[in-house]
C-alpha cells in the first residue's frame, strides 16, 4: 500500500530542524523524517482484529507538532518507528479476524487509543478498569510495539496509509445520516466533549477558549450541544476563525493583538481589571472560571494562566509543544487549578456509561452537532506537501481541517 511514514533519524531530526527554521518545507522535503513509500500492508494482530480501509484521514494539531518536530521528545517513548501517522480517520472494514464482531463493508470509525485490551492483557490496569482507558499505563507493553494510539504504532499503520488495522473494541459503525467529513470530526469533538464533561461550567460561569482552530471550534460546538448557556468567548488568531466561532454559537470573539493589545478587549468582556507591573505584560485581576487553552504554546498557556479567575480552572486541551516563557504566578496567586486532557474515555451522561465518540456520534445523527463544514481542505495523498502547507498556512487558506481523501 501507498502510506506516508516517519522515520526520524538523529541526524535526520536534526538537519531538518535547522533547515526548517529558515524554509518550512523542509519538514516535508526529501531530508525529513516523513516519506511517502510503498509499504507492506500490517498484519492482522489476532482473531479480534479488522483492516480498515481509509476514506479520509485527517491532519491534526498534533500531526503538525509531529511533522515540523515540534512535539516533546518525551512522547516518543511511547511510539514505535517507523509509524505511518495519523489518528483521525473514517473508513470501511474490509477484512476480519475470527471474532471480529464487525463486518466488511461497515463504514466506520475507529476509537484510536491503544490500552491493555487491545495489547491482549486478560486482566485490565486500574485506568483502564475504571473507563479511563486513555489513561492506561501499558502503552508500551503487550503484543503491540510501543504507541499511545492508532498512528504512532508500528504495528498498527494510521490513517495517513491506504488501510490500518484495529481491535474490535476501536472500532464504532457510523450511522448512515452521518457523512464521511462529520465521522472524521468525530474523534477531535470527542477530545473536546471529554474535557467538558469532566469540567463543566454552570450557565453562570464566563468561559475563555484560547485558539480558533478545530479544537477550539469544537469545544464552543460541544458546550452548546450540551445546553450549556455559559457566556463564551473565543480569543483567536484570525477573522476567518473568529466568524466561525460565533457561527458555532460563541458570544464574543476577541482577535489576537500583538503581545498584549487585546487585553483591553477581554477586560472588558469578561470584567477583569488590569494592572502594569514592572516589566512584561498586564496583569490581570478577575478573569474567566473556565479557560480552555486549545493551542499548547508558551504564549497561549501564559494567557491562559492570567485570564483565569480566581479558583478557575485552565483546560490544556491537546498534545502542547514545549512552552517557554510561561509566567505560572497566577498558578498561586489565584489558587488555580491546571489540568490536560487530549482524549476520550468512559462518560456518565444521564445515567448512562457511554464512550465519547460514540456520544459524538449518536448527537451527529440526530443533527444536534453539525460540523461537517469544518473540513475545508481535502487531497489525495501524493498531494501530501500540499496538504501540510494548506494545514500550517490556516490564514492564507482559511483552512480548519485538512483532511487526506482516498480513491
Amino acid at each position: 500500500m501507498r502510506a506516508l511514514v516517519f522515520h526520524p533519524t538523529v541526524a535526520c531530526y536534526l538537519l531538518t530542524r535547522a533547515a526548517g527554521a529558515v524554509w518550512e518545507s523542509a519538514y516535508w522535503s526529501p531530508l525529513s523524517p516523513l516519506r511517502l513509500r510503498d509499504v507492506q500492508d500490517p498484519a492482522l494482530p489476532g482473531p479480534e482484529w479488522v483492516r480498515v480501509r481509509v476514506r479520509m484521514g485527517g491532519i491534526c494539531g498534533s500531526d503538525l507538532h509531529l511533522v515540523t518536530l515540534q512535539a516533546s521528545p518525551s512522547a516518543s517513548a511511547f511510539a514505535s518507528f517507523p509509524f505511518v501517522p495519523g489518528h483521525e480517520n473514517v473508513g470501511e472494514v474490509v477484512e476480519a479476524g475470527s471474532q471480529p464482531g464487525v463486518r466488511p463493508g461497515q463504514r466506520v470509525v475507529v476509537e484510536p487509543v491503544l490500552p491493555c485490551r487491545t495489547r491482549g492483557f486478560p486482566e485490565m490496569c486500574g485506568p483502564c478498569r475504571e473507563g479511563d482507558y486513555h489513561l492506561c499505563v501499558r502503552t508500551a507493553e503487550g503484543h503491540l510495539r510501543p504507541g499511545l494510539m492508532v498512528g504512532a504504532c508500528r504495528d498498527t499503520g494510521g490513517s495517513w496509509g491506504e488501510n490500518f488495522v484495529a481491535h474490535r473494541s476501536q472500532v464504532l459503525p457510523v450511522p448512515d445520516s452521518v457523512g464521511d467529513e462529520e465521522a472524521l470530526l468525530s474523534e477531535p469533538a470527542a477530545c473536546a466533549l471529554h474535557a467538558l464533561l469532566r469540567w463543566m461550567p454552570s450557565d453562570r460561569d464566563a468561559v475563555l477558549v484560547i485558539g480558533g482552530g478545530v479544537i477550539g471550534q469544537l469545544v464552543v460546538a460541544c458546550l452548546r450541544a450540551l445546553g450549556s448557556s455559559a457566556p463564551v468567548t473565543v480569543l483567536t488568531k484570525y477573522p476567518h476563525q473568529a466568524e466561525r466561532a460565533r457561527a458555532q454559537g460563541a458570544d464574543h470573539t476577541v482577535l489576537l493583538q500583538g503581545r498584549d493589545g487585546h487585553y483591553e478587549a477581554l477586560a472588558d468582556l469578561l470584567g477583569a481589571r488590569l494592572r502594569r507591573p514592572m516589566l512584561g505584560k498586564r496583569v490581570v485581576v478577575g478573569g474567566a472560571r473556565l479557560v480552555v487553552d486549545c493551542v499548547g504554546s508558551g504564549r497561549s498557556l501564559d494567557d491562559a494562566l492570567r485570564w483565569a479567575g480566581p479558583r478557575g480552572t485552565v483546560v490544556v486541551l491537546g498534545l502542547a509543544s514545549l512552552p517557554r516563557g510561561v509566567d505560572w504566578t497566577p498558578v498561586w496567586l489565584k489558587e488555580l487549578r491546571v489540568v490536560g486532557s487530549y482524549a476520550y474515555a468512559l462518560e456518565d451522561w444521564r445515567g448512562e456509561r457511554v464512550r465519547t465518540m460514540e456520544l459524538v456520534l449518536r448527537w451527529m445523527a440526530e443533527g444536534r452537532l453539525a460540523v461537517a463544514d469544518l473540513v475545508t481542505h481535502r487531497f489525495p495523498l501524493d498531494r501530501f506537501r500540499d496538504a501540510l502547507h494548506a494545514a500550517l498556512g490556516k490564514s492564507a487558506h482559511r483552512a480548519f481541517k485538512v483532511a487526506f481523501q482516498f480513491p
